[in-house]
């Protein structure tokens, strides 16, 4: 995360509520991962945030990182795509965009007027330098867009993404800069209600007949099934099914660094450490997160079971 602030105002996010209080990481810390990074054959990073594109050394530190030819995703809000669209396309492998609806869907969410104009703008500038960059997009689901689920897969294909991936809202950890975990009627402003997850199976089901050919040809990344779980999560709110497990194996096969050079095992889960009082290799090496990854039971844990999303790398993975 190489800076903490970001240029949405998302309502399911509340990342932008501590723009006040900056922090970034710097060219220095980024070198000082190197040792730890090449020693552990790292292949991929993703920056994400906050906005990444808010960090004036962004371009820099991806200087450092592409000579040891470690692959960069920048996950991004694309309202400034369009201004460092060559450095992107010099600099950057790929791109994963947040697209919360149609336009106006999008623009509601996000709170700032013409941040899907903006972000089409950048898609387009980035292709016409490079009609073959990859860019996808992410979309979280919730209360406030899942009626205009069609619209979303439609307005993937418009902007001319590569593909589109969906996932259920996080209402119940302490990510995305929640100091504390939000209480039920906040939770309530973009759950579904119950009432909404019957519509939602409804909907589901009805994408399933509708984009078969986007399923089969993986321009909706997930599977059926995996889209079926967000049903299935938000019901488990209201009792109908327990909350659907997801293999994962991030805390054992990646780390988040935050902008203030906190060290966690993923983005949900407590910290172990801080670049700033020892080295990265150090960190997730030392007794507390040792214990944690020898200790941690998915099956049970109450943060891996209403968690909303997954990494599962086998040793064989190909990284795009």
């Amino acid at each position: 995360m190489p800076h903490s602030a970001c240029n949405c105002r998302c309502v399911m996010c509340d990342i932008w509520k501590g723009n006040s209080n900056l922090k970034q990481l710097t060219a220095d810390d980024i070198q000082g991962l190197m040792l730890t990074l090449k020693k552990l054959g790292t292949k991929q990073l993703l920056m994400s945030g906050g906005e990444a594109l808010l960090n004036p050394n962004f371009f820099r530190l991806c200087e450092i990182l592409k000579k040891e030819k470690i692959r960069i995703t920048l996950l991004s809000t694309g309202l400034t795509l369009k201004k460092n669209a060559a450095d992107l396309v010099k600099w950057v492998d790929d791109i994963i965009v947040s697209l919360d609806g149609d336009e106006d869907t999008h623009d509601r969410i996000r709170n700032i007027p013409g941040a899907y104009k903006k972000m089409a703008e950048g898609i387009a500038a980035i292709k016409a330098l490079n009609p073959g960059f990859r860019i996808t997009c992410r979309t979280v689901i919730h209360r406030l867009n899942f009626r205009v689920w069609p619209g979303i897969i439609n307005a993937a294909k418009s902007l001319g993404l590569n593909q589109v991936s969906f996932l259920p809202a996080d209402v119940s950890s302490h990510a995305f800069n929640r100091q504390q975990a939000w209480d039920e009627p906040r939770q309530h402003e973009i759950l579904l209600s119950e009432k909404d997850v019957d519509e939602l199976k409804g909907i589901i089901g009805n994408l399933f007949t509708s984009y078969k050919t986007d399923f089969e040809n993986r321009f909706i990344a997930e599977s059926p099934e995996k889209i079926r779980n967000i049903y299935f999560y938000y019901a488990a709110y209201y009792g109908h099914n327990l909350f659907p497990f997801k293999k994962c194996n991030a805390p054992w096969v990646s780390a988040v660094i935050e902008a203030d050079g906190t060290v966690r095992p993923c983005f949900f889960h407590e910290a172990y450490g801080n670049l700033k009082t020892g080295s990265l290799e150090e960190i997730i090496n030392n007794k507390t997160a040792i214990e944690f990854r020898k200790n941690l039971d998915m099956k049970k844990n109450e943060t891996c079971l209403k968690c909303v999303c997954y990494l599962n790398l086998s040793p064989a993975a190909k990284l795009q």
